[in-house]
């Protein structure tokens, strides 16, 4: 085997290797009491099933020391995208939303690109420039980290509908997550080698998620449906949902698992998300399902495995929440 081919195997191994590697490390640095206990009402089981059934990757498309009086605006309007400055400073502003100067290892999310731009605010002189970091060591600039997000499951779009416009993640508070994610993404910058690109890639995964989780946690009554992850009772209900999506649950059992009354539970419910519990149970069912029929699963085994008795009772229910049939998603 020649040494480009083995190369190239061992770099597509490692990015599927990554792709677990991923969720194991978020799970295991959340709950590290090395760097102290987490938030205990954040449910981390619930949040990270909602990403793994998102499946999302990221294209780093922007990795560069910015030189120069340099100016940069949106990239793909409507996209999912976050910028970070790896490097010095700018500032950045969003017409009708926010203008604010970002530092190094602050963290900019558009759930949906919007008309923005980015500036040196320094009136630097010089053409504009992008280098390498490693072109770049001696010259006066800003590091800046981009990319794109796309997801393979249509749950997506509920995500991105109970997230703000545009939110900033500043590195004021010092997150150990994002001191230490950040410092990996800058030596391999600097460095350059063998794969760095699914690398590069691959971090800034764990970066957009942590920031998600982040911000979840920082603004819970601003999060709509996901404040249900981040409710102390509530969530517990929410992790038996998921663990056991095909249980035929009833408010009273549900409500035994957040340790309320039936009452108590439903009126929470509906105060938090805006949803009832059982529109709730219906939803993620129906996204798991969703998740089963485009990996090629057969209808009647998705129907029994997200708790319906009917095959036709389950595609009733399927085509009302994605006005599409089941047999149409798995031809997709």
């Amino acid at each position: 085997m020649s040494l480009s081919i083995f190369r190239e195997t061992c770099f597509h191994s490692l990015y599927a290797i990554f792709d677990v590697w991923t969720l194991t490390v978020i799970l295991r640095f959340m709950n590290d009491n090395k760097y102290g206990k987490t938030d205990q009402s954040f449910d981390n089981e619930s949040f990270l099933d909602l990403f793994r059934l998102l499946n999302l990757t990221v294209d780093v498309y922007h990795n560069a020391k910015i030189c120069g009086n340099w100016r940069v605006q949106e990239h793909e309007l409507g996209a999912t995208c976050f910028h970070m400055v790896t490097m010095g400073d700018c500032l950045l502003d969003v017409p009708g939303h926010l203008s604010v100067e970002l530092h190094c290892g602050d963290l900019v999310i558009f759930p949906r690109e919007l008309p923005h731009h980015m500036t040196d605010g320094k009136a630097t002189q010089g053409d504009q420039q992008h280098l390498d970091y490693s072109e770049a060591v001696n010259r006066d600039g800003t590091g800046m980290l981009c990319g794109s997000v796309r997801f393979s499951h249509k749950i997506n779009a509920f995500l991105l509908d109970a997230l703000p416009p545009v939110f900033v993640i500043p590195n004021i508070n010092h997150h150990p997550w994002m001191e230490s994610i950040s410092h990996l993404i800058l030596i391999e910058s600097m460095g350059r080698g063998p794969a760095s690109k699914v690398i590069l890639d691959k971090l800034s995964e764990l970066l957009f998620i942590y920031a998600l989780r982040q911000h979840i946690k920082d603004q819970p009554m601003k999060a709509g449906m996901l404040a249900l992850y981040g409710h102390a009772r509530l969530g517990k209900a929410i992790h038996a949902i998921h663990q056991s999506p095909a249980k035929a649950w009833t408010l009273e059992m549900m409500a035994r698992e957040a340790a309320l009354s039936r009452t108590v539970f439903a009126e929470t419910f509906k105060a938090t998300s805006g949803w009832t519990a059982g529109q709730y149970l219906t939803w993620w069912r129906m996204q798991l399902a969703w998740a089963k029929l485009k990996a090629g699963e057969r209808i009647a085994d998705v129907a029994d495995a997200v708790g319906y008795q009917s095959e036709a009772a389950f595609s009733r229910a399927f085509q009302r929440l994605f006005s599409i049939s089941p047999s149409k998603v798995k031809r997709l």
